[in-house]
């Protein structure tokens, strides 16, 4: 599962492929749509959760309350089957699934909507392998750092000023991301903690100056 884009996505995934999926873009209801979305997909799929072997959940970068919903929610699952729960970067899944599914070979760079016109980003070699760590930029000022990139992603529709070369997917889909796990795992590799990768402080924040009032 990932939250961490405007993308609810939910997936099951057999060790080999996907056998249900369910994803829904909308960025204010990552909160509602998430357990109808995995109750969705086990019904598609004909199993039910204590069928679960493991959970991988995209770790973000994204904005603070819609990613801890994911993350939050996989922890439960974790918790509640006693089963492991990996992390995946979600600029990962994208990278993953622009070469699974449009040919994309690299090198190339993946973009997400950071809001504050800003972009949460990453670079690619190919669809498997980052060549950094992902960072959050306005978009024009990484511009021509990325000259002559296909930029995959929101970020780069958003933008297009600054990334003219825009490819798909646009947003995320749990199916890349157990896909990616999958590969990762059966390659002995580790895979991150669930941990969220916020990149920033989240908007809302407690004033600095405030007025502490006690009784008298």
């Amino acid at each position: 599962m990932d939250t961490a884009t405007p993308a609810v996505t939910v997936a099951l995934h057999d060790g080999a492929s996907v056998i249900a999926s369910s994803g829904q873009v909308d960025a204010r209801r990552h909160g509602e749509l998430l357990l109808p979305a995995v109750d969705r997909v086990l019904a598609e799929a004909g199993v039910k959760l204590d069928a679960v072997t493991g959970v991988v959940v995209g770790v973000g970068p994204g904005p603070y309350t819609g990613l801890r919903v994911g993350l939050v929610t996989a922890a439960t699952f974790g918790s509640a089957l006693a089963v492991p729960v990996h992390g995946i970067c979600t600029l990962d899944g994208l990278a993953y699934a622009a070469g699974q599914e449009g040919g994309l070979e690299g090198p190339f760079a993946v973009a997400t909507d950071a809001r504050r016109k800003e972009v949460y980003w990453a670079r690619y070699e190919d669809a498997r392998t980052r060549t950094g760590d992902p960072a959050v930029d306005r978009p024009a000022d990484i511009a021509e750092a990325l000259a002559g990139l296909p930029v995959v992603g929101q970020g780069a529709v958003l933008y297009p000023e600054a990334f003219p070369d825009a490819r798909g997917p646009e947003h995320v889909a749990a199916g890349a991301l157990a896909g990616l796990a999958a590969e990762r795992l059966a390659a002995g590799q580790e895979l991150l903690e669930p941990q969220p990768l916020y990149l920033r402080r989240p908007d809302a924040q407690v004033p600095k100056n405030y007025k502490v009032v006690t009784p008298k």
